[in-house]
């Protein structure tokens, strides 16, 4: 007997029910079931970190480090795509515009709110006859 999934028809033989005792694989995922976690970039061979040890035979001195670094450095700034002095300025502009925009919005909102709880003090301290 087959079985017919979709399009696809499945012959009876290659259908295994997967059972306890059936000895599912590591790689084996339950449908439905999120995919195994993958290791971080970097991690060791058991997940942890892929730190390197202390004290590592050859290991430069300060100074090559610090050159090191440096001529690093330098590489990458290089690879850079530093923006043009307009599309600098044009970015300061938007800035600009849309804190001041803010900044008044934000004022006249405290401003009305405020005025909006003075107005209901006044008028619970008329209802109530306390001032």
């Amino acid at each position: 007997m087959a079985k017919k999934i979709g399009k696809v028809e499945i012959a009876a033989d290659v259908i295994e029910p997967e059972t306890e005792a059936s000895g599912k694989r590591a790689g084996d995922v339950p449908p439905g079931a999120p995919p195994p976690r993958m290791t971080r970039f970097g991690a060791g061979g058991e997940g942890g970190g892929g730190r390197r040890e202390r004290g590592i035979v050859g290991r430069q001195s300060f100074f090559a480090r610090l050159g090191q670094f440096l001529r690093d450095t330098r590489s990458e700034m290089k690879r850079v795509s530093w923006p043009s002095a307009k599309e600098v300025k044009n970015t300061t502009l938007i800035t600009l515009v849309a804190v001041i925009f803010f900044a008044v919005y934000l004022f006249a909102v405290d401003h009305v709110w405020a005025f909006l709880i003075t107005q209901l003090d006044h008028l619970l301290n008329k209802l109530t006859g306390v001032a």
